[in-house]
């Protein structure tokens, strides 16, 4: 009796003890993630404008929203974005993890190599690809130039500009995707592609039949990440075209923050953060359920 009371008192303690090195982590959430998240709730339904007497008005931020051809034309740009990056991204990202996935010498280099785009900064990344694009300047207009093709207007074309910035992203990424690939690789039984060998499969055979479907929740979850980001792509629309040519580059996220920093218009800015909100919950949702199901196929 006396060992069971020393030791549910000496569990309590270590809960204690958790509950305590959690605590900061727990007001920060709280003071830096869930405040902020309700406040934006609450100016969304405001004309909050920092200078002015907040007021509210009920659904009217979100019924501008959509009829506004601005935020329309940003979020068809954002989707659009979407379709550039996340399917090839992807794709590649497999594609190089499979490559790499190989007990060759030089490949941890060359990994580290792929993976060095990732830690580096978007703002210094995109600065260095908006010179890559210049015009007349730019060193892909200089190597398009010796092969005797003409300049392209990568920025400044209304359908080049999107594509450009997703390229970029896309090869941003790569690394970080590729190395998520690696690890689910290396969870791939070799008992099955030797038995597949044995059978006399191929390395294509191999790929669709062993290598994708046991990669099936490490695909979902690249999937998912990239999306998630896709949606909420800022960094270098705002350095390389600031949402130009004529809009042509206009997202969600840099629509919301030209309202809420630009133009002041908090309570309109929070609404449309809310609309993204929900286009990120759906999108997630979507994808779980589709995992899932997935899961249970195979």
């Amino acid at each position: 009796m006396e060992r069971a009371k020393t030791k549910n008192r000496l569990q309590r303690r270590w809960n204690f003890l958790g509950y305590l090195f959690i605590l900061p982590n727990f007001i920060g959430f709280v003071l830096f993630m869930l405040v902020p998240i309700i406040m934006a709730l609450v100016f969304s339904f405001t004309n909050y404008d920092v200078i002015s007497t907040m007021d509210f008005i009920g659904f009217e931020n979100y019924i501008d929203l959509f009829t506004d051809d601005q935020f329309l034309i940003s979020l068809r740009n954002t989707l659009w974005y979407c379709v550039l990056t996340v399917p090839s991204g992807v794709v590649l990202a497999l594609l190089m993890a499979v490559l790499l996935n190989r007990q060759l010498k030089g490949m941890a280099i060359f990994r580290t190599l792929v993976f060095i785009p990732v830690i580096t900064s978007m703002v210094a990344v995109s600065l260095v690809w908006s010179m890559l694009y210049e015009d007349n300047s730019g060193l892909l207009n200089i190597l398009l130039g010796y092969l005797g093709l003409g300049p392209v207007h990568w920025l400044t074309d209304t359908n080049m500009a999107m594509i450009s910035i997703a390229i970029m992203s896309v090869w941003k990424g790569l690394g970080y995707n590729m190395t998520i690939f690696l690890a689910g690789l290396q969870g791939v039984p070799g008992e099955l592609y030797e038995a597949a060998t044995i059978d006399g499969a191929n390395s294509v055979q191999k790929f669709f039949k062993i290598t994708v479907p046991m990669i099936g929740p490490t695909t979902y979850f690249v999937t998912l990440m990239a999306l998630i980001g896709s949606l909420q792509v800022f960094d270098q629309v705002n350095i390389m075209t600031g949402g130009g040519p004529v809009d042509a580059t206009k997202t969600v996220a840099f629509y919301l923050y030209q309202y809420g920093f630009q133009f002041y218009k908090m309570g309109y800015a929070c609404a449309a953060a809310y609309v993204l909100f929900i286009l990120v919950f759906i999108v997630s949702l979507i994808q779980n359920i589709s995992s899932k199901k997935w899961a249970d196929l195979t």
